[in-house]
């Protein structure tokens, strides 16, 4: 009694299948005809024109007001006061239960459950952990270096900028070597449905991605219970203020902020510096410079682009009513460059004073735990190619990622 058939099984999944794909088929088709027929910002972003050059269309936003309503009921901002008030007002958030397919835990959450997990986490990414992560990095960075072919075209991305982010994510977990290719292919795949799901293969995708890592996680979670080690799965495992079926969207979203955000951000500024000769230059001279070049991407050309809010409950947000349930739209890409904050916000300038902090780490409570490791990262990187590939061009043509949410090459094509 009560027994369901694996025919009837097969039939729910199959009809569960199909409503999503008739979803996603009509969102897409929303998007589609806002963007193209009524020329929407907002669906533009998503679309093959915000995928190529967002800034023009964060321009078009910001001629309508530091909070301008969209077609689809919501709200957009790309006025970085606006912004920054709506990610630190805890009457925004995330809807309750709310949770996309990629499960990234904390980062979905409102407080208690939030401020919970991330003290958890917040540990290992301490000033002190910190320090001891910049002779791993400084050695890793230089070791990839010299993999690099002094002849022909090379891609960056792959040889430089994806490589280091996951060889330091994977030792900061405890992650044995054996995993990290597989764990660069997961986690990109999940990152890549940060926007949401593009179609059925890709939704495909994504669930043997999620399959494959929850499988990884929870070996390592057994390995470390009987055999922790200074890591930060086995504080994970060890902390009693863990449920189990958190452990894996957790470690998920380690891994997906420790990789995403820095594999973006130096291919980004080494794309801009290549793209800036005057800069690069500048960079040569003086690779001390480096910490100030970082700023200087996350500011003009940052790889999270955009993230949002859900109204908690009905309050005003700079001049308009925000009612309960409404989506407000912070496009952190055209915060950065709001011109009430920066002189001259469309200009890239490494020796930019940072007088006001950008929003490439978003605001608030959901402040980027992993900030300050994707930062020295990309410290040493710039330092490095700075001193040792002082040759370094554009080769070809640049593949970029099909994403809103994330910005960054696919594929940088350079030589030396």
């Amino acid at each position: 009694m009560g027994h369901v058939t694996s025919p009837a099984r097969a039939a729910r999944q199959a009809s569960a299948i199909a409503r999503f794909a008739t979803s996603l088929y009509k969102q897409r088709a929303v998007l589609a005809y806002h963007g193209y027929w009524n020329h929407d910002p907002m669906a533009l972003i998503f679309l093959r024109p915000g995928r190529a050059d967002p800034y023009p269309i964060y321009e078009a936003i910001r001629a309508r007001g530091p909070l301008a309503p969209t077609r689809l009921g919501n709200f957009m901002s790309t006025n970085h006061a606006v912004c920054n008030e709506v990610l630190r007002d805890r009457r925004m958030g995330h809807p309750a239960g709310g949770e996309t397919i990629a499960g990234l835990s904390f980062l979905e959450m409102n407080p208690p459950d939030h401020t919970r997990l991330r003290k958890l986490a917040a540990p290992a990414f301490s000033p002190r952990k910190m320090a001891g992560y910049t002779e791993l990095i400084e050695k890793s960075v230089n070791a990839l270096v010299d993999d690099l072919p002094t002849h022909g075209t090379f891609d960056l991305v792959s040889t430089l900028a994806a490589p280091l982010p996951i060889a330091v994510i994977s030792d900061l977990l405890g992650v044995p070597h054996k995993h990290m290719d597989e764990f660069q292919r997961y986690g990109a795949t999940i990152g890549s449905a940060l926007d949401g799901v593009k179609s059925m293969w890709h939704l495909r995708q994504l669930m043997t991605a999620n399959a494959a890592l929850e499988r990884i996680f929870t070996e390592l979670f057994e390995l470390r219970r009987r055999d922790p080690s200074d890591d930060v799965i086995s504080a994970i495992v060890a902390a009693e203020q863990i449920e189990p079926h958190e452990l894996v969207p957790l470690c998920t979203l380690l891994l997906i902020a420790g990789f995403e955000t820095t594999v973006n951000l130096i291919s980004n500024g080494v794309l801009n510096l290549l793209d800036h000769p005057d800069q690069w230059r500048l960079l040569r001279s003086d690779p001390a410079l480096a910490a100030s070049a970082v700023e200087e991407v996350l500011r003009f050309d940052p790889p999270v682009q955009r993230t949002g809010r859900i109204a908690l409950e009905t309050h005003t947000v700079a001049g308009h009513e925000v009612r309960r349930g409404q989506f407000v739209a912070t496009l952190i890409g055209g915060a950065n460059r709001d011109p009430d904050v920066y002189a001259d916000p469309s200009s890239f300038d490494i020796t930019r004073a940072q007088l006001v902090e950008h929003m490439a780490f978003s605001s608030g409570i959901h402040y980027c735990l992993g900030a300050p490791l994707a930062r020295l990262e990309a410290t040493v990187a710039f330092r490095v190619i700075a001193e040792r590939l002082t040759t370094l061009r554009r080769a070809g043509r640049v593949v970029r990622r099909n994403a809103a949410t994330i910005r960054g090459p696919l594929h940088l094509p350079v030589a030396l």
